[in-house]
């Protein structure tokens, strides 16, 4: 029997083929720069028509006094939790969906403007992918962010369902799919048919999440106080989702709760075990309840193909280990599963009528 990644490549054929000898090519395409956005809570993706991934930033804005904005992306995030009165850094996301409508656009608009190469071009189309569990209102927030932000036509595709044509699945066959997505406000777990998703669960907890756990462990049991970037590094430096082989360790600085000064602390991947273990179980008990919600004959392709992973979350290390300890099935995970999301955002971007049943 093949891999699924042998499987994988052999469903990619088809749709990639087709997606280039669809592609039309106008006289003045030149004029427009068409976009594909994976927006983030953690951080916005950007692909562009026929050029790629352009632009990878972390979801943030820096503003000053004015509300003006002074920063967005990487040079922002070096600001976070070291500015001054006179500027301040927002994150316009929250679990998955925008939570400060204004700074949303500032920062849609400056990301585009950094990717834009002439003046005078602009967004004909713009393909946005959303958490497939948000209510209407906040599917209405992202496509009204999308066009003051200039985009003449909008497009919005569930998360899962762009993950997995990211990674290559074929997703008109009438075969079963579980892809679990798990970015940094959100995990959407989805069962994928047919260019359809047959049961979708968006679980509001991602790594975001597991950082803020991070924080309140040491505060309760070492009485040190860290911060949010501290808590993310310590977090893909030394986290896993079940024991290793080889327990890792660092050294992290932060503040002393009883006395007020700077110190430092030993932590190893135990310690960060324990910290994040409830919401990873969350996770797993969400994977299992999708599980328990499918139809027999798509389990049985799933048993068959196994469960995919995709977002920053499937590099936890052993989360895949832990899976499938808890359900029995193979679980596979992406090939640069951070960029998944865009991947497929982009490839219904470059043949939106291949792909026309999956956008709304």
């Amino acid at each position: 029997m093949p891999t699924t990644e042998t499987a994988v490549q052999t469903n990619n054929s088809k749709p990639a083929e087709n997606s280039h000898s669809q592609s039309k090519t106008g006289l003045f395409d030149f004029l427009y720069t068409d976009i594909a956005i994976d927006l983030g809570t953690a951080n916005t993706l950007i692909y562009s028509r026929n050029k790629g991934i352009v632009l990878n930033e972390p979801s943030i804005v820096a503003l000053n006094n004015q509300g003006q904005p002074v920063a967005t992306g990487h040079e922002a995030r070096l600001m976070h939790e070291k500015t001054h009165k006179n500027i301040r850094t927002v994150r316009p996301l929250r679990d998955g969906v925008i939570a400060d409508f204004e700074v949303a656009e500032l920062m849609i608009r400056g990301m585009i403007k950094n990717v834009k190469k002439k003046w005078y071009s602009t967004t004909r189309q713009m393909v946005v992918c959303v958490p497939s569990g948000i209510t209407e209102v906040e599917r209405r927030a992202v496509r009204d962010s999308a066009e003051h932000a200039g985009a003449k036509e909008v497009y919005l595709v569930d998360e899962p369902m762009a993950a997995a044509i990211g990674i290559g699945l074929n997703v008109h066959e009438p075969v079963g799919n579980m892809i679990v997505d798990i970015g940094g406000g959100t995990t959407e777990i989805a069962v994928i048919a047919l260019s359809g998703i047959v049961y979708a669960q968006s679980v509001r907890l991602g790594g975001d999440e597991l950082n803020e756990d991070i924080i309140n462990y040491f505060r309760r049991n070492h009485n040190l106080l860290i911060g949010e970037r501290t808590a993310e590094k310590i977090k893909c430096e030394i986290g896993s989702a079940a024991p290793m082989d080889e327990e890792l360790e660092m050294i992290t600085k932060g503040r002393d709760l009883v006395n007020g000064v700077p110190r430092t602390r030993q932590v190893t991947s135990k310690d960060v075990r324990e910290a994040i273990s409830e919401s990873v179980n969350t996770i797993v008990e969400a994977i299992t309840k999708s599980l328990e919600q499918t139809p027999p004959e798509l389990s049985a392709d799933i048993l068959d193909r196994g469960i995919m992973l995709t977002g920053g979350g499937a590099l936890l290390r052993n989360l895949d280990k832990l899976i499938t300890e808890t359900t029995d099935l193979p679980v596979h995970i992406a090939e640069d599963p951070l960029t998944a999301v865009v991947r497929g955002t982009g490839a219904i971007l470059e043949d939106l009528e291949y792909y026309r049943s999956v956008v709304s």
